[in-house]
């Protein structure tokens, strides 16, 4: 193994550029372009406030996904926990200097940045997890044991973003924990098993909730109880996406959000106003283009030879798939409204560098595809 961990690793820079998967990059620009032409239309119409800082965000992140490709995936393999404790440290850090905004205590202000680590963490948390299970064979997947470690490293984090509280992220925390589970060959019975076992707790769960968050849920069954209140986000959003019809009222035309009848129309609401003004054929090629980025992903992981690359790279498509699922879901009316951005398009700086940087962490294992991955001990200078 260590001779053939020596070849690889003599591959040179210009040789990994030409490794580099070029169309995939080239697609989340396209998708970063289709964010900055919506937020150019939620600042009526002007680069300001919205759509220029996106951009240069975009630019940013984009060095910092090629900054994370071009590094040796045995790096990435050794310093995976590093990440995710760095990470967790962040998370606590919140629940000790962080600032409240819109009624949660989520963000850090590092001065130039205010940084939200629970974005971190969703990246952080599947990287840890590929570590985990980088040589784990069936056998030992298999076994109940093996799921102590995962779940520990799943449950912090939830436990510390639902202090915050951020119920919306501590799912999709969890959810992308339950994926990489998948992945490597956990049994369909223990997620049958999870699910019973949740469904059986959830009378006890919904006590815990905060009132906002039961709020929510009921109204997510009833939104016109509460048109003016807790059911306003919803009923708007709904209306914007009904008014738009097949083709939409044209660009810098919809009325619901440039009457400012839509709220948050520059974060999580931004797929009602692209289908306002684009219709059901611009909301239905947003989600073509989403879903050919997440098939693409997987086709890439699929095609890595070591365990580790192929488990990362897989739970960073499926993470980015359930930030597109939720929010395209919740502003449609079929999920609770949670709070979760749309990748790439919604407006928002530490999204932005998580999600580039998870895809930097799949070009990396694609480059080194071929690379005989093994526990970092193993890993010489990496």
């Amino acid at each position: 193994m260590r001779s053939g961990l020596a070849a690889a690793g003599s591959i040179p820079l210009g040789r990994k550029l030409l490794l580099l998967n070029w169309p995939l990059v080239l697609l989340l620009c396209a998708i970063c372009g289709v964010g900055v032409v919506m937020l150019y239309s939620a600042g009526h119409g002007s680069w300001e406030p919205w759509a220029a800082r996106h951009l240069a965000r975009f630019g940013a992140a984009l060095a910092l996904m090629f900054a994370v490709a071009l590094v040796d995936i045995r790096f990435w393999l050794r310093h995976a926990y590093t990440v995710y404790g760095t990470t967790l440290l962040l998370l606590i850090a919140v629940e000790v200097a962080g600032f409240a905004g819109m009624g949660a205590r989520r963000w850090l202000d590092l001065g130039m940045l205010q940084l939200q680590p629970s974005e971190l963490m969703k990246i952080a948390l599947v990287l840890a997890l590929a570590r985990h299970f980088c040589d784990a064979s069936i056998e030992r997947i298999r076994r109940s044991s093996a799921l102590i470690a995962p779940l520990l490293l799943a449950g912090a984090p939830a436990a510390l973003v639902l202090r915050q509280p951020d119920l919306g992220t501590a799912i999709m925390l969890l959810m992308g924990a339950a994926a990489v589970l998948f992945v490597v060959g956990v049994p369909l019975w223990k997620f049958a098993a999870a699910g019973l076992l949740l469904g059986a707790a959830l009378p006890a769960l919904w006590f815990l909730l905060e009132a906002y968050q039961r709020r929510r849920i009921l109204i997510f069954f009833h939104p016109e109880s509460d048109p003016l209140g807790a059911g306003y986000h919803i009923l708007q959003a709904m209306i914007a996406l009904g008014s738009g019809g097949v083709s939409g009222k044209g660009y810098l035309h919809g009325t619901q959000s440039h009457l400012n009848f839509l709220p948050e129309r520059q974060t999580d609401f931004i797929f009602t106003m692209l289908a306002e003004e684009f219709g059901l054929i611009g909301g239905l090629g947003l989600l073509l283009l989403f879903c050919i980025l997440f098939v693409y992903s997987a086709a890439i992981s699929l095609r890595i030879r070591n365990q580790f690359g192929r488990v990362l790279g897989l739970g960073i498509a499926v993470t980015v798939a359930l930030y597109g699922f939720i929010n395209i879901a919740m502003v449609m009316g079929l999920v609770p409204v949670v709070g979760v951005p749309l990748p790439l398009i919604s407006y928002g700086g530490t999204v932005m560098l998580s999600v580039m940087a998870g895809f930097g962490l799949l070009l990396s294992a694609s480059i080194h595809r071929d690379v005989e991955v093994g526990r970092a001990a193993d890993l010489g200078a990496f």
